[in-house]
């Protein structure tokens, strides 16, 4: 199986080169400016560039975490992850976009926690979800209810506003630490669940700046987006 894998590592890479076009790196060779770049989860269902639908090298900067986190602590302090940091302080982009999504795994591993106790086992996943509780805890007490229906619908309807109020979250640390402090900072949800009740594969913006408001939003990307501006909370 696993050869069968290598083998099929090796194609897709055949097919990504036949792609390309042939000056696709021809000013990018030496150096990169991407203007945006994306942290989002790292799920398997989630491409970050498939979203955003690009064609070219060099238009996106990619971090990937499971639970789209965007600080890490050095020193007891509050700093903005590397991966994330990185093109905004050396290559001069200047949007960061956080995305979470919905049905995202890591929210619901931090809230069974925060219901049973019980943390995954595996070191590295029980860190990275530990960091999440606190925010999955706030959320639950800043949620009005906890949806409608059978139990598994509701559960549904709580892990998904968890992980738009997550992404609300992201934005603040984000705008808290010195290397975002000239960047644009959105908050998106990829949906592939029906939440925001559009076609699977769409985006909504949830955040910009920490402007939360969905008028406010509106107006901000006009009418032809309009409908990509929604909120579960």
């Amino acid at each position: 199986m696993s050869f069968d894998l290598l083998s099929e590592l090796l194609e897709r890479n055949a097919d990504h080169v036949a792609s390309l076009d042939a000056d696709a790196f021809e000013n990018r060779r030496d150096g990169q400016r991407p203007p945006v770049v994306s942290v989002c989860c790292s799920d398997s269902r989630v491409s970050q560039e498939g979203m955003w639908a690009v064609d070219r090298p060099g238009f996106l900067f990619t971090a990937g975490n499971i639970g789209n986190r965007v600080s890490d602590t050095v020193d007891g302090e509050r700093v903005l992850d590397g991966s994330v940091a990185y093109p905004l302080v050396y290559t001069e982009t200047e949007v960061l976009a956080v995305v979470g999504h919905t049905g995202c795994g890591a929210v619901g591993a931090a809230l069974n926690a925060v219901e049973t106790g019980e943390l995954p086992a595996d070191p590295g996943v029980k860190a990275d979800v530990s960091t999440l509780v606190p925010i999955v805890e706030a959320g639950l007490d800043a949620l009005d209810g906890t949806g409608d229906g059978d139990a598994d619908a509701a559960t549904a309807s709580v892990r998904n506003r968890l992980v738009e109020y997550n992404v609300h979250e992201q934005v603040a640390m984000a705008r808290e630490t010195d290397a975002a402090a000239d960047a644009s900072v959105y908050g998106f949800v990829y949906d592939f669940h029906g939440a925001y009740g559009g076609p699977d594969g769409a985006v909504y913006l949830v955040n910009a700046d920490g402007e939360r408001d969905p008028d406010a939003l509106r107006d901000r990307v006009g009418p032809e987006h309009a409908a990509r501006v929604a909120t579960l909370l």
